[in-house]
This record gives C-alpha cells, structure tokens and sequence, in this order.
C-alpha cells in the first residue's frame, strides 16, 4: 500500500481519535498505515478522514472508521489467521485486514465494484477477490478463523456458519432492511453462539441465495 503525505496530519488526527476510543495495536497501526482516501469516492475526498460513513458507487457505502475500528477488535485476530470477508466494497477494510492477518478472501456481488477493488488492491499479495454471492460464503478457503459481514439480514446464512472452524468469531448485521444490531457470534461444538451485540448499525442488505433478496 503507497502512503500518501497529502493527508498525513489528518490520518495522525484520525487515529488519535480511535485511540481516545480504546482502539489498540494491532488495529491502530493498520489504520495509521492505510490511505483511507484511495477507497473514498472523488467528491468526498475532503471528507475521507472524518468519523462517517460516506457514499460510493451502486448505493454503496464506505463504513465510519470507528465502526470498522471496533469490528475488527472484537474479533482479536492473529497474524495466522484465515479470514473471509463479505462485501469488499470500497476495498478499505480489506486493506486493513491485509495488515492484521495471513490471508483474506473477499467475496464481491456486485461486478463492478469488484473490478474497482482489484485495482486499489493489487498491491497486496495476501488477498484473494471473487466476485460472486457473498452469502454462499466461499468453501475453497474454508475453514477460517473469522468471518466478517458488511451487509445485513435476518441471520447469519447457513453456509457462512458452516465454512467457519470451531472457536471461530463471526460479526454481523443481523435485523430488518432498516436498522439492524451488529453482532459478534462464536462457533463452539453445538453450532454458533451470540456473543453480545457490539452497536446499532445500518447497513445495506444481503443479496444472493440466503438473504434478503435473491439474485
């Protein structure tokens, strides 16, 4: 990943903020180290270092840092770890899970923001894009240590519980098209298991075979 000095003392602003909020190293460094406006559309570029959620292409959005701040430290990830991520998006939280873990496989829907992913992501060499329905998850990287949702429903998709290992965590938006909670789940022998709800979230819908909408 190419840093950028443009929006050093902006980034430095940044990251004293999620520090202020107890976010800590590993997490803190990956931000401090990821250009977040190389993922932010062109005409919210002087947004790019505020604490929001902004807008990108086909009613997409790139979440708040403090949101994917948090979500990426409940899940207490290693340098070993395998992990999935549906809904690559903008690509910046897989750029920041590129620096927290040993391989990332992002699922995309939506062709054309896969396509614009791979470019801003070609650099990094632990992450593996499919363009595909997200809520199949993806067998050929299965087991992972944790799985990561950015879009919600109702549960979490059969397939998705299925391809994580034992002990394994997995956050989600879980509720209605409108609002949802983000939750934090545990594979243990018996199947997966609510942890507790980690904030209260709007996120965009799941599409494909088990959510919302099929495609």
């Amino acid at each position: 990943m190419i840093i950028s000095c443009a929006y050093h003392d902006e980034r430095y602003r940044l990251t004293n903020m999620l520090a202020s909020y107890g976010i800590k190293d590993p997490v803190l460094s990956a931000f401090d180290n990821t250009p977040r406006e190389a993922f932010v559309d062109k005409r919210y570029l002087a947004y790019a270092y505020e604490d929001r959620a902004l807008p990108t292409l086909l009613g997409q959005t790139i979440s708040q840092p403090s949101l994917v701040a948090l979500t990426l430290q409940e899940l207490s990830l290693k340098p070993t770890d395998v992990i999935l991520e549906i809904g690559t998006g903008s690509g910046f939280q897989t750029a920041l899970l590129s620096q927290l873990v040993k391989k990332v496989y992002s699922v995309e829907l939506l062709p054309q923001l896969a396509k614009i992913a791979e470019i801003r992501l070609k650099r990094l060499r632990n992450i593996e894009l499919i363009t595909g329905d997200g809520s199949l998850g993806w067998l050929t990287g299965s087991p992972y240590d944790a799985i990561i949702v950015t879009a919600a429903f109702t549960q979490v998709p059969d397939p998705l519980s299925a391809q994580l290992r034992t002990g394994g965590k997995l956050i989600m938006p879980i509720g209605k098209a409108e609002w949802q909670e983000l939750m934090l789940y545990q594979k243990l022998n018996d199947g997966l298991v609510a942890l507790r709800k980690i904030s209260d979230v709007h996120f965009v819908p799941l599409l494909g075979k088990y959510a919302y909408m099929a495609r």
